[in-house]
């Protein structure tokens, strides 16, 4: 299991779960799960290098105002949103975390008030492992390291002026005054 064939593997789940984004993530575990046992347990270093990849102090105020805020575990969920929206959306968010306001659910979201988050995404190898072997993933299957955040972000997100400034397309999207 490498990168590209998780992201296929996410790829193929969105195309199951079209009409329901929020069956994503279980349908990829359920995908996941037919393939060799070694290949699930790979999956979650995946999972959790490409969470280690998304660890930034921009994409969590984009988080922060797509989602009305962000708790720790928040962020968590997002990025768990963020995977199951595939390859192409998880990386231009990485690059422009302010880009995520053409995504339509994100749209969708500050028009309807929405939060955007899917705690599912992160257990997709647990769920696989253990429907596939009926026991709990290994803990040595996986190492979870996350960078310093960008010291130059380290302000406070209700800072309505700052983030605006940041991330302007986002805010004025998300613009509750």
């Amino acid at each position: 299991m490498d990168k590209q064939t998780f992201w296929k593997l996410i790829e193929s789940a969105r195309a199951q779960a079209e009409a329901e984004p929020e069956e994503v993530a279980s349908r990829a575990a359920e995908l996941l799960a037919a393939l060799p046992e070694a290949e699930i347990a790979k999956a979650q270093q995946v999972l959790w290098d490409l969470l280690s990849e998304s660890y930034s102090a921009p994409l969590w105020a984009a988080a922060y105002v797509i989602n009305g805020g962000c708790s720790d575990d928040g962020f968590d969920y997002f990025r768990g949103w963020l995977l199951t929206q595939g390859q192409a959306a998880f990386e231009a968010a990485l690059a422009d975390p302010d880009s995520l306001a053409a995504h339509p659910a994100v749209r969708e979201a500050a028009a309807e008030g929405l939060e955007l988050w899917d705690e599912d995404a992160l257990s997709i190898a647990w769920s696989a492992y253990e429907s596939a072997t009926g026991r709990e993933l290994p803990p040595d299957s996986f190492t979870i390291g996350y960078p310093a955040l960008d010291p130059s972000w380290d302000f406070d997100f209700d800072d309505t002026r700052e983030t605006a400034a940041r991330l302007p397309r986002l805010s004025s999207l998300f613009d509750h005054s």
